[in-house]
């Protein structure tokens, strides 16, 4: 048996033989979450002094200096996708606009002072480093981001997005991507190509974007409204105004009699992941088709964007009925009024009662980080790794998360 002291472990410094010493921090609450089960009070989780996961304990193992809690210790949180140049937006855009007058919005209101937008962007990071998200995986159409991601405060996972309207340009839609794409990894930010969504990628766009999607997480706008799947069934609804909108001819075109996401998975199972955001109007025949052709698959549920933009909620249910895995993420300040993954889930359990905390706080730590490639360092309680710690506060009876708050410990 194994007694942890605060002088738990030694190394030698070559050639000087200088002695290092590692001091333990040791952590107990109510509950302690591992990234995959809830355990009890009777255990402790020993970290280094840099966050680095030794153990899990049993307390008569843990010896001294233990520092309680209440609440659940939880690992760090994954916002498997987010917005974060989009954070100047903050309130300026109305809620249940509906999704396309929402995007009429973003483009509109794009256009502000540099300074803003990085005010904005550090102010929106300093938020979700407090309450307890560790990695990001971030939509980027620019390189506004870039300058913030640099301080490597949390860990980014970036989707340079293309989209375009005109087949015609796809090439140097490309070209551009590209050199952001090289922008972020020279500065060590892992960076992937990937489409908007369906209806905003033609088909040329699509064949350029699947010969770089190679070992990378593809993220994708999927199925947000019901005028999505109409279009690519039938070539009918209001997304027809959109192109009006953008005088762009839709001769190129065909109606494909399938739905928006099943009539790109020809293309998109492709990449080697993939996170498909929303899902609001997906059903159990595009679930099958995505778990059937590429299974290793990721459903980010964005539960308060939805309720901010059309006032409706993903299909949960059928999803975790389905077997499909399942992560969280908060969008953009455009469409939210946090960012914070712990307001996320309190809105699922809201909307979904029955489901079990450790299930949806699995959601928000290992699978975002499998979803992120990032499971090697974080995501779960597992020695070596170093996946943040976060205290979860105020936890009603029954692990009511409505008045519950979040923290980062580490």
């Amino acid at each position: 048996m194994t007694i942890y002291t605060q002088l738990g472990c030694f190394a030698l410094f070559w050639p000087t033989f200088g002695i290092l010493i590692y001091m333990y921090q040791k952590f107990q609450a109510d509950q302690l979450f591992t990234g995959t089960q809830i355990l009890g009070p009777e255990r402790v989780l020993i970290t280094k002094t840099d966050g680095t996961i030794e153990a899990i304990v049993p307390v008569s193992e843990a010896g001294e200096d233990i520092q309680l809690f209440k609440g659940i210790i939880s690992p760090g949180f994954v916002n498997a996708h987010c917005h974060l140049e989009l954070s100047h937006m903050k309130g300026m855009i109305p809620a249940h606009t509906g999704l396309q007058e929402f995007v009429k919005q973003i483009v509109a209101l794009r256009k502000v002072e540099d300074y803003v937008i990085e005010e904005a962007i550090e102010k929106a990071e300093d938020e979700m480093l407090a309450n307890g998200i560790v990695a990001v995986g971030d939509i980027s159409n620019t390189l506004d981001t870039l300058a913030q991601k640099e301080k490597y405060r949390l860990a980014y996972y970036t989707f340079v997005e293309l989209y375009d309207l005109d087949p015609t340009r796809a090439h140097d839609k490309i070209i551009a991507g590209i050199a952001n794409q090289k922008a972020f990894q020279d500065k060590c930010i892992r960076a992937s190509l990937v489409p908007h969504a369906p209806y905003s990628v033609t088909n040329n766009l699509w064949k350029l974007l699947a010969t770089h999607f190679g070992a990378h997480t593809i993220s994708m706008h999927n199925q947000e409204t019901a005028d999505e799947n109409e279009f690519f069934k039938n070539k009918t609804g209001s997304f027809l105004r959109m192109y009006e909108r953008t005088q762009v001819s839709l001769d190129f075109f065909e109606a494909t009699g399938l739905s928006s996401l099943q009539s790109v998975l020809p293309i998109f199972k492709n990449a080697a992941a993939s996170i498909l955001v929303h899902n609001s109007f997906t059903n159990a025949e595009d679930i099958n088709a995505v778990k059937e052709q590429m299974p290793n698959s990721f459903w980010c549920l964005c539960p308060n964007a939805n309720q901010y933009i059309e006032q409706t909620m993903p299909p949960i249910e059928l999803l975790r009925s389905q077997n499909a895995t399942i992560v969280v993420g908060t969008d953009s300040y455009a469409s939210n009024w946090s960012l914070n993954i712990l307001d996320e889930l309190k809105t699922i359990q809201k909307h979904n009662p029955a489901i079990a905390v450790a299930e949806m706080l699995s959601w928000a730590t290992l699978n975002g980080a499998r979803a992120l490639q990032m499971d090697n360092a974080i995501g779960s309680f597992e020695k070596g790794k170093k996946p943040g710690v976060v205290l979860i506060e105020n936890v009603g009876a029954g692990n009511d998360l409505a008045q519950a708050v979040s923290k980062r410990i580490i």
